[in-house]
């Protein structure tokens, strides 16, 4: 059997969609118009790409986005005001503080000097606290978009086993509470874990999420399981001396041949992180509102 493809471009198009129609309600009904507000610190390449699209994504669905870029030298008491200020301002819905930090930034303390309710990243203790408890929360973007992607392809997860391989603070911890809050059997599986393959073997549901090209192959894929592929690794490009290719944690033609349904890399995960962002911004902007979060955007 050949699995069938999760398209994340698609998807995560269908999301924006979905969010742009709730940004519009909001301005319609409310005169409400949700704002995202992300902080740059320094002049990496990557990280200017990420918060360029950002921004441009955030325009096109009809929020307000707020750009702050500050020099690579920027004090921790001049980014922590910058942050204190985004925090009283009510246009700002979100903030997002753009990682990796400048080494002589401590980022847990730049995190978690945002508040809660206005942590669209849900990287703040507090959210990951209510999350770990089954509260309502702000929810860390990609596993959320894991999920609405699971959810999408199976209806109810209820009593499926699922294995989420890597224990990541942002990505295979958060990715487990949520599998756990939707009646999921779980377990995260990690570099310590004895006979790996035979457990992932088991799993209605595989999660990679473990940084490591390729390494989830299709031995380890029990017939017709989902396999969603968290990874994003660039190697070496077999045919093409001197160019590389971007990977993802999963041996995907092996595993594509076992699976029921497979996220591919690149076009998979990747897509929905933003799309999550833009979702978690129109959550953050509800709930400051008292107003109902919206359908389908959430966890």
């Amino acid at each position: 059997m050949t699995g069938k493809i999760i398209d994340g471009k698609e998807f995560a198009a269908s999301v924006r969609a979905k969010v742009a129609e709730h940004v519009t309600r909001l301005k319609t009904d409310h005169n409400v118009t949700p704002g995202l507000a992300v902080v740059l610190v320094g002049e990496d390449p990557a990280s200017e790409v990420y918060v360029r699209n950002k921004g441009k994504s955030t325009l096109e669905v009809g929020m307000n986005s707020y750009e702050h870029k500050l020099p690579a030298d920027t004090s921790e008491e001049d980014l922590l005001a910058l942050i204190t200020q985004l925090n009283e301002d009510p246009a700002v819905h979100g903030i997002l503080c753009q990682l990796p930090l400048p080494d002589h930034l401590d980022e847990e303390l730049v995190i978690n000097s945002i508040v809660p309710e206005k942590d669209v990243d849900g990287f703040h203790i507090s959210n990951v606290g209510l999350l770990s408890t089954g509260q309502k929360s702000m929810v860390p973007c990609t596993p959320l978009g894991c999920l609405m992607m699971l959810r999408d392809h199976h209806g109810s997860l209820s009593g499926l086993n699922a294995v989420v391989v890597g224990r990541s603070n942002i990505v295979g911890k958060p990715m487990a509470n949520l599998l756990l809050k939707d009646s999921c059997t779980v377990t995260i599986a990690h570099s310590r874990t004895k006979n790996i393959e035979a457990l992932c073997r088991t799993a209605d549901i595989v999660v990679a999420a473990v940084g490591r090209p390729e390494m989830v192959t299709g031995e380890w894929i029990k017939e017709g399981a989902t396999v969603i592929d968290v990874g994003i690794n660039r190697i070496p490009h077999p045919e093409k001396e001197g160019k590389t290719k971007l990977v993802g944690d999963v041996d995907f033609a092996s595993a594509a041949a076992k699976a029921g349904a497979i996220t591919p890399v690149p076009g998979g995960v990747g897509p929905m992180t933003i799309a999550c962002l833009l979702a978690n911004t129109v959550t953050a902007c509800c709930r400051a509102n008292g107003l109902d979060e919206p359908e389908g955007l959430t966890a």
